[in-house]
């Protein structure tokens, strides 16, 4: 038979010189081979729409690899009709490897890849349906937040109030539920750059176009209006994909969803691989109601569940499949495992953060002596700020360890900055810490004010910083740039002062406030802002720890040393969004308490839907781990030069007796039955830690066991009065004497750690 004239039209028998039905003479059923009945009653199912409801460690890329080669091998499809999505390059490289090996060659023809790769190729070859010609560019994040900035200044809107990155970021959401300029509604669009946001987005999409260029929004987007505007074209894919697969399905947002049901419309077989539990990505678009509502989408569809699990023991199963449990919005299903019972999960409290990056680093060196191979304990983390105490432990005691999925603290760009702040605030003579933030934020200062500056230097051979000084004296410098140098110049004069007569830790923060950095941050509205923020509060807590800034700066200095020098076998360090898809032999999950985790922001702003989200968040982190999970918590979290009495997460009470460490869960279920405040006794200034079952280390655990540290006093009713010039003590900064009394806050000249306001149910008289 002759080939089609239009490469989209496939012909149903196979090419004379096709290789594989000689291959189904060889291989028959061996792929099938080892599957579990689920999985094998998804590989083969041919009665229309399938979801394959995959839970943790249940095989799903085994399933879905397993049944693109059974469409091959059984003569079902070939490799032109297959079309078969992904979420990341490397998942796409890894399963056509699997199904090459599968089918004994390689699977030329077929359509595997990511939504935007192959949004690529479809708009390559129809890209004048969409105003565009076939070699079009397509824009980084830098090139798109570029022309947004040129657009924004030519509509005399200030970048400084309404950054060019942010409303990159709005129409980046836009693009992903497929809404175009026109479609953008009032409240969508909001005030952002003077309520103008929506005209730029169509001056920018309309700029694209004359520059023959889309972005990654584009790449999905620009498939669906075609598809929706030409129903040719759209039946020329129809024709050709007569088999369409998806992997994570849970994680695709709207613009994935249409692009999908679109494509869809030309076949009944469609087979979508996720779990609904394991939708962590709301945050960037991602519609867990893509995946719950799917046997509405294609009736007659079937739902096979993957629910044997083949990396984590019963305990850790039976743990995350519990929490879960409590979620609302999910399709059901319960993981189980024929393996051994295994360790129970370990539920330990300690008294704060340090305490919590000490008991786990002293865990790590228990395990390592017992052989453990460092490379397979990971440290879950649900924000990136709390990487910070176990860097700075794991160093001190000489443990490898590697960040992964982010840089290290002290390496991340708002910590580089502030501390480039504090370097010249110190050693104004530091050069490249002085180039680094001159114009950060923005202060109209651009290159050829730096040119003339380094010209100063070079002729007169001094610091920049000096050069600045001097080229303030003259006319070199237009008014504009002279007015914020001169600024800047005085700025770090009075911080630089200041040390002489206040903390260095109010120091820092009086800096990263009259600068506009704090500012800066608090204006942006990208979801990496909050974490930013939280970085910088942590970074003065970690101030906290040292005399004097110069301390701090040397510390800093000889961590990044030490960094440099780490390598072979490590801990890995990341968030609990990186982790979904690893495994490790030993997962620790520090910080479950509330706000940190669930995460305030996250209940802010969602609700309900925020919560479940959190949740599954736990469960990912959970089903992380093969044979040991340990969890913590601490009683105070130290929040910018503020103690915070912690309390325990929500979730804790969700993990059920049975698979605790007998050791942890002792009294926790009890306390978090009586029904108050979530499970939990609240009193003034702190929960009743002793009856949760804490387990705390060190000097921590003597001072609750002997009730000299005692918060159940604000139950009984017995709390003590303080009164001016009362002699205290506190368990973090020692011994001092009251110097002013307002309400339950105390202000405190300790004898170490000099001025404090602290809160009344953390102290006791000395």
């Amino acid at each position: 038979m002759a080939p089609p004239a239009d490469p989209f039209e496939i012909v149903d028998e196979p090419a004379a010189n096709d290789p594989q039905p000689a291959r189904r003479a060889v291989l028959s059923t061996a792929h099938l081979d080892g599957l579990n009945e689920a999985q094998r009653q998804a590989v083969i199912h041919q009665g229309g729409p399938l979801l394959v409801l995959a839970g943790a460690g249940t095989g799903k890329t085994r399933v879905l690899t397993t049944r693109i080669a059974h469409l091959l091998i059984s003569g079902r499809a070939r490799t032109p009709q297959i079309l078969a999505v992904t979420f990341t390059n490397k998942a796409a490289r890894e399963m056509l490897d699997r199904v090459a090996g599968l089918i004994g060659g390689a699977a030329d023809g077929m359509w595997l890849g990511t939504f935007h790769a192959i949004g690529v190729r479809v708009l390559r070859r129809h890209a004048e349906l969409v105003g565009l010609k076939s070699n079009f560019t397509i824009l980084d994040t830098d090139d798109q937040t570029r022309l947004i900035k040129q657009l924004l200044q030519a509509e005399g809107i200030d970048d400084k109030k309404w950054p060019a990155r942010i409303l990159a970021g709005i129409i980046q959401r836009w693009k992903d539920r497929a809404l175009s300029p026109d479609k953008v509604s009032g409240d969508d669009a909001g005030e952002f750059a003077n309520g103008k946001a929506v005209d730029i987005y169509r001056q920018y999409q309309a700029r694209l176009a004359e520059v023959n260029a889309v972005d990654f929004g584009d790449l999905v987007m620009h498939c669906v209006t075609m598809w929706q505007s030409h129903p040719d074209v759209l039946a020329q894919h129809h024709r050709r994909f007569r088999h369409i697969l998806v992997d994570e399905y849970q994680d695709t947002n709207v613009a994935q969803y249409l692009w999908l049901r679109l494509l869809a419309q030309g076949t009944s077989d469609v087979c979508c691989v996720g779990d609904d539990d394991q939708s962590i990505y709301g945050w960037r678009g991602a519609e867990v109601g893509n995946i719950l509502r799917f046997e509405k989408d294609f009736v007659g569809a079937t739902v096979v569940r993957l629910e044997q699990n083949y990396r984590s023991t019963p305990h850790i199963l039976a743990a995350a499949s519990h929490l879960i449990s409590h979620n609302e919005g999910r399709l059901g299903k319960t993981l189980w495992t024929d393996m051994k019972e295994g360790e129970r999960i370990s539920l330990r409290g300690v008294w704060d953060g340090d305490e919590e990056a000490r008991s786990i680093g002293e865990e790590i060196e228990a395990l390592q002596r017992d052989k453990h191979a460092l490379s397979q304990i990971a440290i879950l983390v649900r924000a990136g700020f709390q990487t910070r105490e176990f860097e700075e432990r794991f160093i001190t005691m000489g443990l490898p360890y590697r960040v992964v999925g982010g840089p290290r603290f002290y390496e991340r760009q708002e910590i580089r900055d502030a501390l480039a702040y504090c370097r010249v605030t110190v050693q104004p003579d530091d050069d490249l810490a002085f180039e680094r933030i001159y114009n950060t934020p923005r202060r109209g200062l651009g290159e050829s004010a730096l040119r003339a500056l380094r010209i100063i230097q070079r002729a007169q051979k001094v610091s920049l910083f000096e050069a600045t000084r001097r080229a303030l004296e003259t006319d070199e410098l237009k008014a504009r740039p002279r007015k914020a140098l001169g600024d800047l110049i005085r700025s770090f004069d009075r911080w630089r002062a200041m040390l002489d007569g206040i903390s260095h830790v109010e120091v820092v923060e009086t800096i990263l406030d009259e600068s506009g950095y704090t500012d800066m941050l608090r204006l942006d509205r990208s979801p990496e802002a909050e974490g930013r923020l939280e970085n910088l509060k942590e970074l003065t807590n970690a101030l906290q720890e040292f005399d004097t800034l110069p301390a701090f700066l040397e510390h800093v200095a000889l961590l990044a040393d030490n960094a440099e020098r780490s390598g072979g076998d490590m801990v890995s360090v990341m968030t609990l969004h990186a982790a979904k898809g690893l495994e490790f032999d030993t997962v620790f999950l520090p910080g479950w308490e509330e706000g940190l985790f669930p995460n305030q922001r996250a209940l802010d702003d969602k609700g309900l839907a925020g919560l479940e989200e959190e949740r599954r968040l736990a469960y990912v982190g959970l089903t992380r781990a093969r044979k040991r999970a340990y969890v913590s918590f601490a009683a105070n979290r130290r929040v910018f030069n503020q103690w915070q009495a912690a309390i325990p997460s929500r979730f804790l009470r969700e993990l059920p007796t049975g698979h605790l460490a007998e050791s942890s869960d002792a009294g926790l279920y009890a306390t978090y039955s009586a029904g108050h405040h979530g499970g939990l006794r609240e009193q003034a200034g702190g929960f009743d830690y002793e009856s949760l079952g804490v387990t705390g280390m060190g000097r921590a655990r003597t001072r609750w066991r002997d009730e000299t540290f005692d918060d159940r006093r604000a139950v009984e009713g017995d709390k003590p009065d303080f009164s001016v010039g009362q002699r205290v003590f506190h368990q973090k900064f020692g011994y001092g004497r009251i110097v002013a009394v307002d309400g339950n806050k105390l202000d405190i000249e300790f004898e170490k750690a000099g001025p404090k306001k602290v809160l009344d149910s953390f102290i006791e008289a000395a």
